[in-house]
């Protein structure tokens, strides 16, 4: 007989605030907005105290802090919560080998026919969480259901710190008073049409003809709706797939148009990449930029590299020569806003690859960037500076 599909959805709680957070405790307790700049940034996260004010994540950093003026604002620091993440994923995959990643903080995992291994569902949730706060001093929340839509609207509803379990019989009368809104799909377009409707909650989507809402929303969107709020959800968990591209980008307090500042901080976003490449195993084929101009125009440049590399030295000066031919100047709709590098063509780095005539000097540059990484690992993420970041007045601004 075949057992029941269980699957869980666990997401940490707040997750880039609660890293702040748990490593400055002059935070804790406090309104916290973690993103990038004041008056132009947008934000990546809020802690929970912040969220009272009605600010959540995607929200203009200015319109949160009119709606909470006493927010603390911290910059982002993806080094520390790609370091979270791993070990969070770690945990994981100690209780399933079908775990697929969702983003950063968050993740499904099918516990389909492993009860006499592990216990119950509701136990391994207990566990998971347990072993979050002890190992990461981070709050996970937890959804057990049989579908996956069920699962990760059960971890949202009690949050922060919530665990809640729909049984496998109890799907649809989980579903029927949650508001239309929480369904797959359902956006601000396709939300205004089901009001429209006079429908408000999910039994309302179940138990409207579906002919008529086919009608309304069209052959796709319609049928998908019917189906997922009468619980039906046949999607299966997938294991990770490795990331398509690893980048960053940053917004300006004020437009910049002067190359050298540019290049620095190009160089900056770029050293990060690379690190983010060698703790992924992975190497990067192609090198890009994105320029975001002051009548917000988005230009993205990229070029394929000789070869495979982690090296921030090659990849930030095929990026320095993709800049070089971007039309930038002090004039209106030629100043920066945004600037950003990232590198594609991912393959794993114990791939073969075929060896070049400058192998050594390519070897090397690679082996210079994991001392880095053993270094920072050792005595923090400030411990090694470029001299062009210690002081821009001085020296060259290019990786050499």
């Amino acid at each position: 007989m075949t057992p029941p599909t269980t699957i869980l959805h666990v997401d940490l709680d707040a997750f880039f605030a609660s890293v702040e957070q748990r490593d400055d405790p002059a935070l804790r307790g406090k309104p916290v907005l973690v993103g990038g700049s004041r008056r132009r940034g947008v934000v990546a996260a809020a802690s929970y105290q912040a969220r009272a004010f009605g600010v959540f994540s995607a929200m203009p950093m200015a319109e949160a802090l009119r709606r909470c003026p006493h927010a603390i604002v911290v910059p982002l620091r993806m080094e520390r919560y790609a370091e979270a993440s791993e070990a969070f994923f770690a945990i994981l995959a100690d209780f399933s080998p079908s775990v697929e990643s969702l983003s950063f903080d968050e993740a499904f995992l099918d516990l389909t026919g492993s009860e006499r291994l592990l216990g119950a569902p509701v136990e391994v949730g207990r566990a998971i969480k347990a072993r979050v706060r002890r190992e990461l001093a981070l709050v996970a929340s937890v959804g057990v259901a049989p579908t996956k839509m069920a699962a990760k609207i059960a971890s949202d509803l009690d949050k922060p710190d919530g665990l809640r379990v729909v049984g496998a019989g109890e799907v649809r009368a989980f579903l029927d008073p949650l508001p239309a809104g929480r369904l797959y799909g359902v956006g601000e377009v396709t939300g205004a049409t089901l009001r429209e409707l006079g429908i408000a909650t999910i039994g309302d989507v179940a138990r409207y003809p579906e002919a008529k809402l086919v009608a309304r929303l069209g052959p796709t969107a319609g049928p998908h709706l019917a189906a997922l709020a009468r619980g039906e959800d046949s999607r299966n968990v997938e294991a990770e797939t490795p990331p398509v591209t690893i980048g960053h980008q940053e917004t300006f307090d004020d437009d910049r148009w002067e190359r050298g500042d540019l290049e620095l901080v190009l160089l900056r976003q770029l050293d990060r990449v690379a690190e983010r490449l060698r703790r992924a195993q992975l190497r990067a084929t192609v090198v890009g930029v994105i320029v975001k101009y002051d009548d917000f125009r988005q230009i993205t440049r990229r070029v394929t590299l000789s070869g495979p590399t982690t090296d921030a030295a090659v990849i930030a000066r095929a990026a320095f020569k993709l800049l070089a031919a971007v039309e930038i100047d002090d004039r209106p709709k030629h100043r920066v806003r945004l600037l950003g590098g990232f590198t594609a063509g991912l393959e794993g780095r114990d791939r073969p690859r075929q060896l070049a005539l400058d192998e050594a000097v390519r070897a090397r540059g690679e082996r210079l960037g994991e001392t880095l990484d053993k270094l920072k690992d050792k005595f923090g993420v400030d411990t090694v500076k470029r001299a062009a970041h210690l002081d821009q007045a001085r020296g060259s601004r290019r990786p050499t």
